[in-house]
């Protein structure tokens, strides 16, 4: 039986429109980027999406299709309606002003507290059993009580690009091309190995006695054991198991554990979440490149997904920066807070579209339900609690 949601011939219907990238899988010395190439992406003191694209075997003119697409066919269809009523001082203006505002019907979250990032540059965030709140900012991680007072830094030698919290206190942050692990009063107990050096490690996720960590550089998704034994390597594009591969076009790439075992990972280019069983299984993928809010547009959405304790899905996105919830399968649920909530984020994004590496939220849950939203530009954190009204499943 064939997973349900996956097109007839997954490489024809989907590489018409993306091209999976040429030699997945591939070691070092059987194909890929060259030398020079590789030695610039890792070196560079700053990323843009073409950079991270040149340090792959992607065509550049082929990503952002889809992306694209999704937004010229709202613009050609509000083009129209415009001309045809006659309002609009310029129909043929490229305007998605209206895209920011969100239905309040559909807003089921209320914003109750707020509070500052300690450091420059914040990337992730996630909460531990006690609910302090971790927050990854340039070479720190940050430990924070519910509202925002400092508890604790870890120092790190560079940047973290994701983090994770296991369940018996130790923490996982990965340095973009390895993983460090920490004690939890901050103590450095190991650094991992590096996969490669076109590693980009955007996405940890942990169970009782592996860790999987999404490489948005070679996209695939790794799997270790606790000790950091590379144990194989989920989501490369194979026919036999009717697996179509990860689209990744800019250093956004995303995982978690759900309780049911499966990973929920985003394939950021083809605007879905996809189901994996650990040892490799595509079980499902739900998701569409939509500029409605029901789908995800741009060129890479979603750019982050966090589980709710009943399987409902929190997604993130950039470029219209918003957050909303799905159910376990799929359907769109409510909206935590529109873009309209950013509107700083908002503007880097849209300039920054081009590069897609800039803007962008993430978002983590306290043992009340509470979404606990980063935004990465204004450089705070936002508490949002469902409304009284809402009748909803609980977190």
């Amino acid at each position: 039986m064939r997973p349900k949601n996956l097109p007839e011939n997954p490489d024809r219907d989907q590489e018409s429109v993306l091209p999976l990238p040429e030699g997945e899988g591939r070691g070092e010395g059987e194909g890929g980027a060259g030398d020079s190439t590789t030695t610039s992406f890792r070196a560079a003191p700053s990323l843009n999406r073409r950079m991270f694209l040149k340090s792959g075997t992607w065509s550049v003119a082929a990503l952002g299709v889809t992306g694209a697409g999704v937004a010229i066919a709202e613009y050609v269809s509000r083009r129209n309606r415009l001309a045809a009523s006659g309002a609009g001082d310029n129909p043929f203006a490229y305007d998605l002003t209206h895209l920011t505002k969100t239905d309040p019907s559909l807003i089921h979250y209320k914003e109750v507290a707020r509070f500052s990032c300690p450091r420059a540059e914040p990337k992730r965030i996630a909460l531990n059993h006690d609910n302090q709140v971790f927050v990854a900012a340039g070479n720190y991680i940050s430990v924070m009580d519910r509202n925002g007072g400092v508890i604790s830094e870890i120092a790190l030698t560079a940047p973290a690009r994701a983090l994770a919290l296991a369940s018996d206190g130790l923490i996982y942050a990965s340095l973009r091309d390895h993983i460090e692990v920490f004690a939890p009063k901050g103590q450095r107990l190991a650094s991992w190995t590096s996969p490669g050096p076109r590693t980009w490690l955007s996405g940890l996720a942990t169970s009782e006695s592996e860790l999987f960590a999404a490489d948005a550089g070679h996209r695939v998704v790794l799997r270790y054991d606790r000790s950091g034994k590379l144990l194989g390597r989920i989501g490369e594009k194979s026919r036999e198991r009717d697996i179509p591969g990860f689209v990744v076009p800019s250093p956004f790439f995303d995982l978690e554990l759900a309780r049911d075992g499966l990973l929920r990972i985003t394939n950021p280019g083809r605007h879905r979440v996809e189901a994996y069983t650990i040892d490799g299984d595509f079980e499902f993928a739900w998701g569409k490149a939509s500029a409605a809010i029901e789908g995800f547009c741009g060129c890479c959405n979603p750019i982050s997904v966090l589980l709710l304790s009943d399987g409902r899905c929190v997604t993130c996105e950039k470029g219209l920066p918003r957050v909303k919830v799905y159910t376990a399968d799929g359907a769109l649920e409510s909206v935590v807070a529109g873009t309209e909530t950013f509107p700083e984020n908002a503007r880097v994004s849209a300039k920054d579209e081009a590069e897609g590496t800039h803007g962008g939220l993430d978002a983590a849950v306290d043992s009340e339900g509470r979404i606990y939203i980063l935004d990465t530009v204004a450089k705070d954190i936002r508490v949002m609690a469902k409304k009284s009204t809402d009748t909803s499943t609980s977190a």
